[in-house]
């Protein structure tokens, strides 16, 4: 490695405080990758938290390894260094295990180029067995790996805290067999999906037709696997560094999953049951955060919805910070907390600026509740509101993207109440995104808008706000939107498509053009009910026909209520 990347490494290790360094020599070796730079990787809890429980045993040692900064790549590629693992700084490739931890589409494309950078065949079926084991984690592989399934050997379907303990024992016994042999005894743990097993047959018209079994070892459907009681196995920070974007501060979460069933919302399907740390476990974490850094942000779901979240709010002595909250269930002592510790600004969702949109989605506010939501925000002295929303929703019509305008300043006549009163004014915020339909949802069948359209409407929106006095507009270009729902959507072929969109240094249409592919296939077609899905083959604990029901109560506007856990059955997870 060269005294430039080895000066770069070790000044990040210098900063962080909790960094894990094991002899060499241990029984399993794991890199543990993330798909982007380490700003963005270490701000990922699951990292943290599987690579604290890998190295928790005693026969496993976990490093980490992220996408290098783009001047660093070049660096790698003009010297020809191997990339390496941060701990260690030895080459990925000399590890047993790679495994990485995908959160979103749009970093599929970083597995390839750290793939390319590790001097790794991307293609399973080019590695051989002095090649590391390639596993895929993360909350990619709950909803639709398959795009990816043409370059990993296994991927854990499910919360990998979880099955990790399984894998690596299954793995310790078999890895001398020869890796057929090793894949073959991986299929007995729940969860553990190896994608070579399998083959997919697909009719004339591009739809699948079904999937084969190739080993009679590889389960029908993988059943995702989920952590029962997340008090045991609560996420928080192992390291801290001042290069995160969570600067030096001690992430917890408290709650996992979310109930309130919002008809667009993947996470809110793909995590339940909804999940609360105990408000002993919760306390504990803020000691922690006090004792180490005096800082603490809360992770999870609409944290407003917590149940004890007043009550933690008055445990912690240092700053506090928040992921999410929900607009009706924001309380006094939380917002007036937050304000206390310095927050300049606070978020919240409407989704939709029409009611008869947010019955759609089953958002379950109304203007009243967002609007009260603004009055305590601005009422406690924190000067900035960034609201949420999404165009291009399923029933969607001019007059609601229209109403998204008409939302956003009667929250600034409440701004402006409180302004004259302080004798200053903050700023509103509207972050808008294009909707994406995801798997393991109501809306999983229905297309995507046109880009066009969507980028239409969002002309529409600014241009409306534009003369409005301390509120701007920010949102992603429709066209990358329209990448993402290629990827979330698609099957295994999808493979070609992401190998040669590597090669076009990410452009997507000229990979398009050099295959002859047609996304719009996956991004721009309604699905059948009956079609079998590129997803199908996983099970996530709610049931096909929940969704199908879900989707027309979506168009009669009908509500579905919260979660009961463990005393409904409605939607399938809890029996």
């Amino acid at each position: 490695m060269t005294r430039k990347l080895t000066e770069k490494i070790d000044a990040l290790l210098a900063r962080e405080r909790g960094t894990i360094y094991k002899a060499r020599g241990a029984d399993v070796e794991v890199a543990l990758a993330y798909p982007n730079t380490y700003h963005v990787g270490m701000s990922n809890l699951g990292v943290h938290q599987i690579y604290a429980v890998l190295n928790r045993r005693d026969d496993t040692a976990c490093e980490r390894v992220f996408l290098p900064d783009e001047d660093d790549r070049e660096e790698y590629y003009r010297t020809g260094t191997a990339l390496a693992a941060l701990e260690s700084q030895r080459p990925v490739k000399d590890f047993d295990i790679l495994a990485f931890s995908v959160s979103f589409e749009q970093d599929y494309l970083n597995v390839l180029e750290m793939l390319d950078l590790a001097g790794i065949p991307a293609g399973r079926s080019e590695r051989g067995p002095g090649d590391p084991l390639l596993v895929l984690g993360g909350i990619c592989t709950f909803f639709n790996p398959e795009p990816l399934a043409d370059f990993f050997d296994i991927m854990i379907i499910g919360e990998g805290e979880e099955v990790v303990q399984e894998f690596i024992e299954v793995f310790r016994l078999n890895r001398d067999k020869g890796r057929d042999a090793l894949l073959r005894a991986l299929c007995s743990v729940e969860g553990i999906y190896v994608p070579g097993f399998y083959e997919v047959e697909y009719l004339a018209d591009g739809r699948i037709r079904g999937r084969t079994r190739l080993v009679p070892e590889a389960p029908e459907r993988i059943r995702k696997r989920s952590v029962s009681d997340i008090d045991r196995a609560a996420a928080s920070s192992v390291i801290l560094t001042p290069d995160t974007e969570f600067s030096d501060m001690h992430l917890a979460e408290i709650t996992r999953g979310c109930g309130r069933h919002c008809r667009f919302c993947m996470a809110g399907y793909i995590y339940l049951p909804p999940r609360n740390l105990s408000s002993d476990q919760a306390g504990e974490q803020a000691k922690r955060a006090d004792d180490v850094c005096g800082k603490i942000g809360l992770v999870g779901s609409a944290l407003s919805d917590y149940p004890a979240i007043d009550e933690l709010c008055a445990r912690i002595e240092g700053s506090l910070s928040v992921s999410s909250l929900r607009a009706d269930s924001l309380s006094p002592a939380l917002i007036e907390r937050l304000a206390r510790s310095g927050h300049k600004t606070i978020s919240i969702a409407p989704e939709a600026g029409s009611e008869r949109l947010r019955k759609v989605i089953n958002k379950g506010l109304d203007e009243a509740d967002i609007l009260r939501a603004a009055d305590l925000v601005f009422g406690s002295g924190i000067p900035n509101l960034k609201l949420y929303f999404i165009i291009g929703l399923p029933t969607e019509t001019d007059d609601d993207v229209a109403e998204i305008s008409a939302l956003a300043q009667k929250v600034r006549e409440v701004q402006l109440r409180h302004a004259r009163a302080a004798g200053r004014i903050g700023r509103i915020t509207l972050s808008v995104n294009s909707f994406v339909p995801k798997p393991f949802t109501p809306f999983q069948w229905e297309p995507m808008e046109a880009v066009a359209s969507l980028n239409r409407k969002m002309r529409s929106l600014e241009k409306t706000l534009k003369p409005v006095g301390n509120m701007n507009v920010i949102h992603d270009l429709p066209k990358w939107e329209y990448f993402q729902a290629l990827l979330s959507r698609g099957d295994r072929r999808l493979g070609r498509l992401l190998q040669a969109a590597h090669r076009h240094d990410g452009d997507w249409k000229a990979a398009a053009r050099e295959l002859g592919a047609d996304m719009d296939f996956y991004v721009a077609r309604r699905r059948d009910f009956d079609e079998v899905l590129p997803w199908d083959f996983i099970d996530i604990g709610v049931r096909k026909d929940y969704l199908k029901k879900e989707f027309e109560r979506a168009l009669e506007g009908k509500y579905t209520p919260p979660c009961k856990v463990g005393s409904c059955k409605t939607c399938g997870v809890c029996g």
